[in-house]
Formats: C-alpha cells, sequence, structure tokens
C-alpha cells in the first residue's frame, strides 16, 4: 500500500481567489456522496474533501508497481477499486502525470481516472468526485509556464475543465520561485481550486516482514533491516487492531486521521483494498494509542526510497 499523506495546515499553499471553479467531474447531484461532517479542509482553501482520500499511482504502472505487467484483469481491478471507494463516500483521488506514462507504464494514470469518471457519469447520471493531481518538476522544465502547460496536459486526459488540488510532485533542481507562481496562475485562471506539495510515509500495514521483504524497487526500500526495526511498532499497531477488531491497515489510517491536520491517501489496488480503506473511518483511537504510536514511529525515523517519496 503506498500511503500518501497531505498535511492540511502545512503542505497547502495559502492561494486564494474570490471566483471558485467549480468541481467539474459532474453537472448535477450524484447518487451516492461524501456527507459534510465526513470532509475537511484543504488548508487555508475552502475546499472540502473526504477525511481520507485513494491514491491511482498504481493504476497503469509497470515499473514500480503490478509485477511490471498490466492487463485487463487490472484495468477491471482499478476500475472497482475507483467505483467501490466512491460507494462508500471515498471521493478525494489522487493521481499525477508521472504515473504510468512513459517508460513507467502502459497507461497513464491521469488517462484511467479520466476513463472511469466518465463511465461512471454514464452508468449512473452524475460523478461526485474531487481529484488532485501533481506536477513534475523535471530537469528540462523552467519557469511558471511549464506548470501551466502540464496542468492543461493533465485536465486534457483527466476530461475535465478543473481539478480541486494540484500539486508539485518534488522539488525542482533549479528552485522552486518559479513552480510556486506558476500554481499561483493556475488558480487565478480558475484551473485548480487549491495548491500544495507533496509528502510520502512508509508501509505499516505489516504485510511485509524481515522474512518476507517486497521484491522489485520497493525491495530496496524496505530491506530486511528496516522492516526488523519497525517490529515493535507493527506488534503494537496490530494489538491495538484486534482490541478494535480492525486491521493493521485500518489502525495506520486511523492514527494518520486523528492528527487532525492530514488526509491520508492509500493506493487501492482493487475493491476490496478500497473496503478496507473505508473500515478506517467512524472510530477513533484514544489519545493514549495515538501518543503511543507517535512515540514508537519516531524511534524509527524518516524512510527514504524512490525519489518521489523523499518529500
Amino acid at each position: 500500500m503506498a500511503l500518501q499523506v497531505i498535511g492540511t495546515g502545512l503542505c497547502l499553499l495559502r492561494y486564494r481567489r474570490d471566483l471558485r471553479p467549480r468541481a467539474v467531474a459532474s453537472s448535477s447531484e450524484a447518487s451516492t456522496t461524501t456527507r459534510e461532517e465526513d470532509k475537511v479542509k484543504l488548508g487555508g482553501s475552502d475546499v472540502k474533501v473526504s477525511k481520507l482520500g485513494i491514491g491511482a499511482w498504481s493504476w497503469g504502472d509497470t515499473t514500480y508497481w503490478n509485477d511490471f505487467q498490466w492487463d485487463d484483469r487490472k484495468l477491471k481491478a482499478a476500475k472497482g477499486a475507483f467505483d467501490t471507494s466512491l460507494d462508500l463516500g471515498l471521493n478525494f483521488i489522487d493521481t499525477a502525470e508521472v504515473y504510468g506514462a512513459g517508460i513507467t507504464g502502459a497507461i497513464n494514470s491521469e488517462t484511467l481516472l479520466g476513463r472511469f469518471i466518465k463511465e461512471r457519469q454514464q452508468e449512473k447520471g452524475s460523478c461526485d468526485v474531487s481529484i488532485a493531481t501533481k506536477f513534475a518538476a523535471l530537469p528540462w522544465r523552467f519557469g511558471r509556464g511549464s506548470v501551466l502547460g502540464a496542468l492543461k496536459n493533465s485536465l486534457s486526459r483527466l476530461g475535465l475543465s478543473s481539478v480541486d488540488l494540484y500539486q508539485l510532485h518534488w522539488p525542482g533542481i533549479w528552485g522552486n520561485e518559479g513552480y510556486i507562481d506558476g500554481l499561483g496562475d493556475a488558480v487565478e485562471q480558475g484551473l485548480v481550486k487549491a495548491v500544495g506539495v507533496s509528502n510520502y510515509s512508509g508501509a505499516l500495514t505489516g504485510k511485509y516482514t524481515p522474512e518476507n521483504p517486497p521484491t522489485g524497487p520497493r525491495g530496496r526500500v524496505y530491506t530486511p533491516e528496516l522492516l526488523t526495526k519497525m517490529q515493535p511498532l507493527l506488534n503494537r499497531i496490530k494489538e491495538i487492531g484486534q482490541n478494535y477488531d480492525k486491521t493493521n491497515t485500518q489502525v495506520v489510517l486511523n492514527w494518520l486521521i486523528c492528527q487532525g491536520n492530514v488526509i491520508p491517501i492509500p493506493g487501492a489496488k482493487n475493491a476490496e483494498q478500497a473496503s478496507e480503506f473505508a473500515g478506517s473511518l467512524g472510530w477513533s483511537l484514544t489519545d493514549t494509542e495515538i501518543e503511543e504510536l507517535r512515540s514508537l514511529a519516531s524511534e524509527i525515523g524518516p524512510i527514504i526510497g524512490f525519489p518521489v517519496e523523499r518529500l
């Protein structure tokens, strides 16, 4: 499970405007919507999204996910993840222009997401969804114009006229001033509602152990040595989950939600994962449990891995 964490109090840049662009995945009310009490604001913006998002990094990717292959079965699973997420009120979907793009995948994640939105509109008459995507600060991209150009290409792939959140995926090697100006231009032109930067955290689901580390690129990050260091935290997460009849994943996501200033975005490959993620809502860890997990996590330190996970 890839877990992106948006710090709503820290990571959202404060560009505001009086004329707010409409969320444009639907022109009418959806049959399944997220209740207002289950939404939170994105930083200092007026944008409200579900307390838990869904990441679409794996959709179409064949480099970091999906065992280096993409087929109709995985396509159907990704569509199931999308539909189940929206059915359960998790309507904040995060993607990026580099997910599944070029040599990293079979089909761009944004293209798939745009297709899923269109199909749901046709099937149900509407699609209540909030979209976040990201700008890749590639070395040959300079200045504010590159941000607008990339955003317009993303919107074209998504089939939308605006998105709710647009983020810098990672810092630019030539600096970020021009990129930040470009984000401001995007807000002024009504192409986005909120802008910010992207942060990543490690996997704490308990899926991997020192004896069973992940394969492929993730194996270079979550080594047996690191997984051994994480065992006290993972063991306590499991104990707490048993007390609540919750999985490790649900405990970790609930812990993040309890911070009050983050929106976790776990990557969902299929409907089953989306359903599990939804089980992190509607209950809460105690203050003591929250602090205990924070203390155990601080002993591990930061995890440095795949380039876009370093922010």
